[in-house]
């Protein structure tokens, strides 16, 4: 699929990865439909920068969290653009939560937006993107295939968004297909120190960190690759091969 003239909706869409994902779908000549729900002032820069460079943007709010907003969501988009060719399931949650210090509050926090929403926003997009040959996104993560004692029920979700693209491929097809990326380190935790963060450069076959742009050069990628289906590309700089 080439984006030009493409329906994108991008969750997530006005911060970190989410960002990038919107400005290169726009850059390539789609119109990006730019989900936030609390980053309002930075999904409207992500707009503006789009309409600046002369393309086409619009925002739409959802708390993803709550179970009715993902569908309530495609029907917004559809509704006001015109249709929807690609959704990218980027929104999502990264909370340090150490074994032994998990709440039930925590746990369902997390899993209702890395993994429920992901699914019900497929769910009820499928009808469109069936009639469209449409094209579903993923955002992973590493922690898919790792072992992060901070972030057991992050690395949990993430392994199911895995599993979610692989069920969603295969259920799917032919009109659909489904992929996903999951990035390593693209962007440093806020409160990551700089020991860590050499350490962290030191230990990757790449030797350095990675940025947005390589995970939105992967969704690209999986765009145009039409015989791709249910794979999931990591973008790590060669951390999951390190051992």
């Amino acid at each position: 699929m080439e984006p030009r003239g493409k329906i994108a909706l991008v969750t997530g869409g006005g911060i970190r990865v989410g960002r990038a994902l919107a400005l290169t779908l726009a850059e390539a000549g789609a119109r990006v439909a730019v989900h936030y729900n609390s980053s309002d002032a930075e999904a409207r820069e992500t707009v503006a920068r789009i309409a600046a460079a002369g393309g086409t943007a619009e925002l739409f709010r959802a708390d993803l969290t709550k179970p009715g907003e993902p569908a309530a969501l495609v029907r917004s988009v559809v509704a006001s653009m015109g249709g929807l060719d690609v959704l990218v399931n980027s929104a999502a949650v990264m909370i340090r939560t150490p074994f032994g210090e998990v709440t039930p509050e925590q746990w369902d926090d997390i899993f209702a937006l890395n993994l429920r929403a992901p699914f019900f926003l497929a769910q009820a997009a499928a009808h469109t993107l069936r009639e469209r040959a449409g094209v579903i996104i993923n955002i992973a993560d590493l922690a898919a295939y790792e072992t992060w004692p901070a972030y057991i029920p992050h690395g949990l979700t993430k392994g199911g968004v895995v599993q979610m693209t692989r069920a969603l491929a295969r259920v799917m097809a032919p009109e659909v297909r489904v992929n996903a990326i999951a990035p390593g380190t693209v962007l440093r935790p806020e409160d990551m120190s700089q020991r860590d963060a050499t350490h962290l450069v030191e230990t990757t076959p790449l030797k350095r960190d990675g940025t947005p742009d390589d995970v939105a050069s992967a969704m690209m990628f999986l765009l145009r690759a039409e015989y791709i289906t249910g794979e999931t590309i990591i973008v790590d700089g060669g951390r999951h091969v390190r051992r």
